[in-house]
């Protein structure tokens, strides 16, 4: 377990501005069932489409009170993070202080059950959170364009992450369309246990921009799979060339029983199957881990 402290103003004596109970937030996972690389801005930004959803699984935090910010790391993938003031937990809430000009002091423990550097939203997920935590207590609504900002700073994937609902992603993270009414589809997530940096997946994307209709899917469950088919992750190519694993993966994913559609999630490396019941997950997760003792493998719903 590391532990790292950083203080960010004192609160008055006797009391913590974070207030008197602890609360908890989960980080969901975040995984992009379609992403087309649309083009390329002159400050080198890639503008993206990509349809994500979030797993009803994900990082644990918790807050509790106390007279400076600090970060506890804990959990299996705890290891995997660097412990430093950088870290994107600490970063979104000295965010949310500055932008309300007062200090926030809680002690923050994160519980890293996600893998690290992995497709799946990690450290954005975790922001996220810390900002949907903490907004209450410094009198700001997720709708205040002021968080909206912080949120696009913190990281491309926060303010997805924010709401953790379906939706329909563009630009370079910054218009977001929620959706509502997609098929309950259950997932298996599978990590072959390697960070992979999402820098040099981009750097090894090759090809022509991919050009994709702005609509909303289909919701019933065959016309939303054939829609799915038909906007693939313009990445996997990169990363299985970066990463030659993650084709392993998909292959893995995609022979399991009752799997319908398996491909890589964000930047990779995680990868998932998409079934049509979280009991045909469950035995496909199972099985998947049986044979792949190594991999980071989880069966979970969807967040609708």
């Amino acid at each position: 377990m590391t532990k790292l402290k950083t203080t960010a103003g004192q609160a008055a004596p006797g009391r913590s501005e974070a207030g008197g109970t602890s609360l908890q937030e989960t980080a969901w996972a975040k995984v992009n069932l379609t992403l087309q690389v649309t083009g390329r801005r002159a400050d080198g930004y890639h503008e993206l489409a990509s349809l994500v959803v979030f797993a009803d699984c994900g990082d644990r935090l918790t807050f509790a009170p106390s007279d400076e910010l600090s970060l506890t790391l804990q959990g299996p993938f705890a290891g995997s993070l660097p412990a430093t003031a950088d870290n994107l937990v600490l970063r979104a809430a000295r965010g949310i202080a500055e932008l309300t000009g007062r200090p926030l002091p809680c002690a923050i423990t994160l519980t890293k059950t996600l893998p690290v550097a992995a497709g799946i939203g990690g450290g954005s997920a975790d922001a996220a959170a810390v900002l949907r935590a903490l907004c209450p207590r410094a009198g700001l609504s997720l709708e205040d364009s002021g968080l909206r900002d912080l949120a696009l700073a913190l990281g491309a994937d926060v303010p997805v992450c924010l709401a953790s609902q379906p939706t329909l992603l563009s630009g370079i993270g910054e218009r977001l369309e929620p959706l509502a009414g997609l098929p309950p589809l259950a997932l298996v997530l599978a990590n072959p246990g390697s960070p992979l940096s999402t820098a040099e997946v981009f750097k090894a994307r090759q090809g022509p921009f991919g050009q994709v209709a702005a609509q909303a899917p289909p919701t019933a469950t065959e016309a939303f799979l054939e829609w799915l088919a038909e906007r693939p992750n313009d990445l996997e190519a990169a990363a299985r060339s970066v990463y030659p694993e993650v084709a392993r993966v998909v292959e893995s994913l995609a022979a399991t029983e009752g799997c319908r559609l398996a491909r890589m999630s964000g930047s990779g490396a995680t990868c998932f199957g998409l079934y049509e019941s979280r009991a045909e997950a469950e035995r496909a997760a199972f099985s998947l881990a049986e044979r792949e003792p190594k991999w980071w493998v989880k069966a979970a719903g969807l967040r609708l």
